[in-house]
């Protein structure tokens, strides 16, 4: 596997691994599983931080971007539940992001700054 992979390669080889209970009816499973995965990352990155004094080496690198993997597993199968194509989430993000950046609002809170 090339550094070449779609997002719609991706969710289609992802898809084929999706084994849940109603999957195409199901958005609560493929939610928590993100959640969780979430905090997997989060928690190698503390531990990070308690232990090794926020050096990151390659082991912990790789250990945190199969986490990564895991997240973005949970985001293809999220994003089925909801009919939408990662190409589609990751294109509205740009727009939403482009937009902040064109109207100084990349930093502060609120989901429609």
């Amino acid at each position: 596997m090339g550094n070449d992979l779609t997002l719609r390669e991706y969710s289609e080889r992802a898809g084929a691994t999706a084994v849940y209970p109603n999957r195409g009816g199901n958005l609560t499973y493929p939610v928590l599983g993100l959640c969780g995965e979430a905090g997997e990352v989060a928690e190698k990155v503390k531990k990070i931080f308690r232990d090794c004094g926020g050096v990151v080496d390659a082991a912990k690198c790789d250990a945190i971007a199969k986490e990564l993997g895991d997240v973005l597993w949970y985001v293809a199968a999220t994003a089925h539940e909801l009919g939408v194509s990662l190409e589609d989430v990751a294109s509205r993000n740009l727009d939403k992001l482009a937009s902040r950046k064109d109207r100084g609002k990349l930093t502060g809170s609120g989901d429609e700054r």
